[in-house]
């Protein structure tokens, strides 16, 4: 399957390989996060040097606009546009480090991804 994923603001590209950047900030200095596109993938792809500290919050936003990614659902969720089969959703997954939650938001409802999903409760808004 084909995901390409979008910033909601500004509509780049984030994903022009198997790779979803973005950039990332926790208590120090910005670095490129690289991230799968499969929801409930969470193998992340860090800078030479760098760790993640499991509970920490992160903030993500667009490399390209640098507007931040957090969502208005929860201050805990980031969200990106994804395109999969010409169909538009968003995804929403948690800046929570070692917090295995991912939604993919559409018409038809919420998909939920990750052993750490049920800490979140969703409502669909007009996101999509």
């Amino acid at each position: 399957m084909d995901l390409r994923y979008r910033c909601p603001h500004c509509q780049s590209v984030l994903n022009r390989d198997d790779t979803i950047m973005l950039n990332a900030k926790c208590d120090g200095d910005p670095i490129m996060i690289g991230f799968h596109p499969k929801p409930g993938n969470y193998q992340v792809l860090l800078p030479p040097g760098h760790m993640i500290e499991p509970g920490s919050r992160w903030e993500f936003s667009c490399p390209s606009c640098s507007k931040s990614l957090e969502s208005d659902l929860s201050a805990d969720l980031c969200c990106l546009d994804m395109i999969a089969n010409n169909e538009r959703h968003r995804v929403c997954f948690s800046r929570i480090a070692g917090e295995h939650a991912t939604f993919v938001l559409s018409t038809e409802g919420i998909e939920r991804h990750g052993e750490h999903a049920n800490r979140h409760s969703l409502e669909i808004l007009d996101l999509v």
